[in-house]
């Protein structure tokens, strides 16, 4: 088998399974948002009809719920954490979360949205994407234009914070 083909076929099946959890989440953001108009007095625009960064929010939040009760449906059962280097401080995350102004680890960034990164575990790996952010994020210098794989000692730009990855 050729070496190239052999890297690209595993590549591709790391993106498969990353495919099927982004849709895991998206359907249940949609669920949880129908569930939330359906309990309030007065309509409510369509899941169909809310802005991108609208329906990227819903998707933050149904993270944040699942991080809160410390596990997420991508944890793999022996998942492993996550620990990130910002300033003098160490933070440590055993579930999916959100960096930004407003996320599970705020940035005090003006350069920053306010969901600006999301930082998911699939299968004991760790992953960063970019939420469709005014200013991008950047993985060891270059833009995070799809999903991407963490490793040791990364360095992750969003804004003008810059943070490191200690140990995955």
């Amino acid at each position: 088998m050729d070496f190239s083909f052999a890297r690209a076929f595993k590549q591709r099946r790391k993106c498969w399974h990353y495919q099927w959890v982004a849709t895991l989440i998206e359907r249940l953001a949609q669920v949880a948002y129908e569930a939330y108009r359906a309990a309030l007095p007065t309509p409510a625009l369509l899941w169909e009809d809310l802005t991108k960064q609208e329906r990227q929010a819903w998707k933050a939040a149904v993270t944040a719920v699942a991080g809160q009760t410390g596990g997420t449906l991508t944890d793999a059962p022996s998942g492993r954490s996550l620990v990130i280097q910002l300033g003098e401080q160490r933070h440590t995350f055993r579930a999916d979360f959100t960096v930004g102004r407003e996320g599970r680890l705020t940035i005090d960034d003006d350069f920053a949205s306010g969901q600006h990164a999301r930082f998911l575990t699939v299968r004991g790996l760790w992953y960063v994407e970019d939420l469709d952010s005014t200013n991008g994020t950047t993985l060891n210098g270059r833009p995070i234009l799809s999903v991407q794989l963490l490793k040791k000692r990364d360095k992750i730009r969003i804004g003008q914070t810059v943070m490191t990855v200690v140990s995955v």
